[in-house]
């Protein structure tokens, strides 16, 4: 019997335009169309690899060369009614314009304007400056002058599931106002929180989800211009959380190409380029394709099977507990049975052991999946999921996988987590050194 492989591929371009002129441009192949069942392998690629595309880059005009077949189809996915809609619905909310798929042959292929990436991995940061970092569980707040720490704090929140938007706005303000009380002026503000984030507007972010629509437009989207404000209008930053992630890390290995990933509540991911810089794209992982099997785990959210989130967080823990053998009481959190995990870890019992093998052997090949997209040489992993000896066991697992399946990637990209430099003050190190300073430095305070 003939194989796929005596066919060839054919190649593929894949244009994500934003309404501002800048964007990205990925290169693929496909099969040709005389190899066994090219039609369904070569419609499933292309509409995973879009999918992966619109959560990863962004855009909200995609137009694609050398797959004029599957155009039609691919829109009616990521149509508002279409098996997409989710997908269709964010794009809309973030670009504030319709997503459309169209053919190179109706529309010639373009150019994308360039875009301006930023954040600087810079060793000296000037100035009087308050980062934070918001997350699903918790909130953290820093003050630094000249880049040198002198206060942090966590405070615990439950932000997922409030309706009213005061209770988001009350909670940054008051840690503001706490790491505020430290520092002699207010010279410049930077944030990192889950989510998307264009010019310091909220786009879409699962912090605000229990916000109700006719809400978030008016109370949410420019909940940190709002904040700017009132501390005098300093300058501020805001980007997603897995962004400054990655930003610590490139200044912790004083190196470029760094994917950060960050499993807790979700899965939080960010990339600086080879310069170190934050590139404008959404970075949002959590709901990126990894597994392409049938019937594979729903996400909650999206609707969608096989994203991330779900192999690569919290959530991932608990869907492996009943395969693991491991009883827990079914009325603990999902943040409640981690805890439940880690202990049996602890204690040596291998039923745990075996969750973080799993998560470590999809890491592993989820990987190479993420290095279809980001060039990436510095993979940094980090939350709740990967404290203690499970993380340990997480990236042992992802190392043998890559050693074993993919050499060529083995040798290029290193697995690490944070430094405890980095763990007690690299996120708020970062996110602080965001915003650019006005210069001179204006001393400002909050009346």
């Amino acid at each position: 019997m003939a194989s796929s492989e005596q066919f060839g591929a054919s190649p593929v371009r894949i244009a994500l335009m934003r309404p501002d002129g800048t964007g990205s441009i990925h290169e693929d192949r496909i099969l040709s169309p005389l190899a066994p069942d090219s039609s369904a392998l070569n419609s499933k690629h292309l509409e995973r690899t879009l999918k992966f595309l619109l959560w990863s880059r962004g855009g909200n005009k995609v137009i694609i060369e050398g797959a004029s077949n599957f155009i039609a189809e691919l829109s009616e996915i990521y149509s508002p009614t279409g098996a997409r809609a989710f997908d269709a619905t964010f794009v809309k909310r973030v670009f504030k314009e319709e997503l459309v798929v169209e053919d190179s042959a109706h529309s010639s292929f373009p150019t994308p304007l360039p875009s301006q990436p930023f954040g600087e991995a810079a060793t000296a940061i000037r100035g009087n400056r308050i980062g934070f970092d918001l997350g699903g569980s918790d909130r953290k707040c820093a003050a630094l002058i000249n880049g040198k720490v002198v206060f942090s704090e966590e405070i615990t929140w439950d932000p997922y599931f409030q309706e009213d938007p005061s209770y988001h706005y009350d909670g940054i303000m008051d840690s503001l106002r706490r790491a505020a009380a430290h520092l002699p002026s207010v010279d410049a503000i930077g944030g990192s929180a889950a989510g998307v984030y264009v010019d310091n507007k909220v786009r879409a972010a699962s912090l605000f989800r229990g916000v109700p629509d006719f809400l978030f437009e008016s109370r949410v989207e420019n909940i940190f211009l709002d904040i700017a404000q009132e501390w005098n209008d300093v300058p501020i930053r805001v980007v997603n959380d897995g962004d400054v992630t990655a930003l610590a890390g490139a200044m912790s290995l004083k190196s470029g190409n760094v994917l950060g990933l960050a499993m807790g509540t979700s899965a939080a991911a960010g990339y600086v380029d080879s310069e170190s810089k934050i590139t404008p794209w959404l970075s949002e992982l959590a709901f990126v394709p990894i597994d392409y099997r049938e019937n594979g785990p729903d996400d909650e959210w999206s609707g969608d099977q096989g994203c991330a989130v779900q192999y690569f967080s919290q959530q991932a823990v608990s869907r492996l507990i009943p395969a693991s053998g491991l009883k827990l009481d079914s009325s603990l959190s999902k943040a409640e049975e981690l805890v439940e995990v880690q202990k049996a870890m602890q204690e040596g019992d291998d039923r745990a052991a075996a969750i973080y093998r799993s998560i470590g052997i999809y890491l592993g090949y989820a990987i190479p999946q993420f290095t279809r997209f980001f060039d990436v040489r510095h993979l940094l992993l980090l939350g709740r999921v990967m404290s203690g000896q499970g993380g340990e066991i997480i990236i042992a697992e992802a190392q043998k996988v890559l050693r074993d399946e993919f050499p060529e990637i083995a040798s290029r990209v290193s697995i690490s987590t944070p430094d405890e430099k980095m763990k007690r003050h690299g996120q708020a190190i970062a996110a602080a050194s965001l915003p650019h300073l006005r210069t001179p430095v204006k001393a400002q305070t909050q009346d």
